[in-house]
């Protein structure tokens, strides 16, 4: 597998740095359930890069790693849908949680095709919200236009996501050192997207 270079080192200590940062400054004006849920995604997004600095890209192959990451999406998915989709607090809360818990006792069972299928269906599921909503808010006024950011954010980390599925599927779309090359600058654009676009627009 890949061996991290100096570049990857310092994209992956950026990515840590912003999302310690966006931590500690939290985001305005929110309930407490979507702070919680923001918090958790930065805090795993945090957690990731300092994992992949220490360990190198190694980790990506511990079924716990591949566990947790699934709360990045699934929290800040809920955030939004918590914030903006009042009427969907419950269903999502419960798809959210129902998620969680089958990518956990899929992967208990083994790293089998249908662990990978579930974890993408719940990725795509909160990836989808995460891009599209911050997008339709926009459009619609309902927030600042920097709030479209954070959809950007959405749309990197899926497409990373996706790209490390298909890599599992042993169906790659690139190679795999293509695609180990690219991720720590997705992780770096996907966080500095999702901090960006809720200072700018929230």
């Amino acid at each position: 597998m890949k061996q991290l270079s100096v570049i990857d080192r310092i994209l992956l200590l950026f990515t840590a740095i912003l999302a310690a940062y966006q931590i500690a400054v939290g985001i305005d004006g929110v309930d407490a359930v979507p702070l919680w849920a923001y918090t958790t995604g930065f805090g795993v997004l945090l957690l990731a890069g300092l994992l992949l600095l220490i360990f190198g890209f190694e980790a990506l192959e511990s079924q716990l790693v591949m566990v947790v990451s699934t709360l990045i999406p699934l929290a800040l998915s809920v955030g939004l849908v918590w914030e903006y989709l009042s009427a969907w607090r419950a269903p999502y809360a419960l798809f959210a949680g129902a998620g969680f818990g089958l990518v956990v006792l899929t992967r208990l069972a083994g790293a089998s095709r249908g662990a990978t299928i579930t974890l993408a269906l719940v990725h795509g599921v909160a990836g989808l919200t995460i891009f599209g909503l911050p997008l339709l808010l926009s459009l619609r006024g309902d927030v600042g236009p920097g709030f479209a950011l954070v959809g950007i954010g959405g749309a990197l980390i899926g497409l990373g996501g996706l790209l490390l599925l298909f890599l599992k599927l042993g169906r790659p779309v690139l190679s795999q050192r293509m695609i180990l090359t690219v991720l720590p600058a997705l992780l770096l654009l996907t966080i500095s997207a999702f901090v960006a676009g809720f200072a700018a627009g929230a």
